[in-house]
């Protein structure tokens, strides 16, 4: 087999990649925002000590944790335009799915962040006649998010990963825009080969910030 890299250029890049790599980027900020804001709700609905809400947030958490997102990313895809009766479009789906996909391991994510503030921190607060909500917002959540920042940042590496599932529902990525090229050009292989190095370099390169910053935090603590 041989392989030809010499089609790619800056017309090719601009044309189908940039739009594709725009969306998936678009997506992953959107759908990290958020999953952090309503795992966040979910995670103090578990630790609530309250059945009313512990018991949802937990059925939800689990049984999205126990769903491959590309089966999430289909169903709603395919199930909700037939139940309101309208199609809703593939990049919409794709962003409310990953957002309530996303949520359940941002809530794990979370809820684990702020057991690990000591209970002294809380009685604290209490002791200074805090409310619950305030002791929550000016007291544990920023030293929880402190804890839970290289995590986060990981789960959202990952998430910028699965945003290729979209391409199951037509969605144009940054995996749609190299499959666009190939075709374009009769060179799949190529594309696909580039494809996998892009994501390597942007997500290696991720980690390895989130290497830094993780050691950063070590010290201040």
């Amino acid at each position: 087999m041989n392989l030809d890299f010499s089609f790619y250029n800056w017309d090719l890049i601009s044309n189908f990649v940039l739009k594709g790599l725009y969306f998936s980027l678009v997506l992953t900020l959107v759908a990290t925002v958020g999953g952090v804001l309503f795992g966040t709700v979910l995670a103090l609905m578990r630790l609530s000590g309250k059945k009313w809400l512990d018991i949802p947030a937990t059925i939800y958490v689990n049984g999205m944790r126990s769903i491959p997102l590309v089966m999430v990313i289909l169903w709603f895809f395919l199930l909700v335009p037939a139940i309101i009766g309208r199609p809703i479009g593939a990049e919409v789906s794709a962003v409310v799915t990953f957002i309530a996909f996303e949520a359940a391991y941002f809530s794990e994510i979370m809820r684990a962040g702020i057991q690990s503030v000591p209970r002294g921190q809380v009685y604290a607060g209490q002791a200074m006649g805090m409310t619950y909500s305030q002791n929550m917002k000016l007291v544990i959540l920023p030293q929880a998010f402190r804890n839970m920042l290289p995590v986060l940042l990981t789960q959202t590496i990952i998430l910028f990963q699965d945003t290729s599932l979209v391409y199951a529902i037509g969605a144009y990525d940054l995996l749609k825009g190299f499959e666009v090229a190939g075709k374009n050009f009769n060179r799949p292989v190529e594309t696909y080969l580039v494809a996998a190095v892009i994501y390597f370099v942007i997500c290696f390169g991720l980690s390895m910030t989130v290497r830094r910053l993780q050691a950063k935090i070590q010290i201040i603590r």
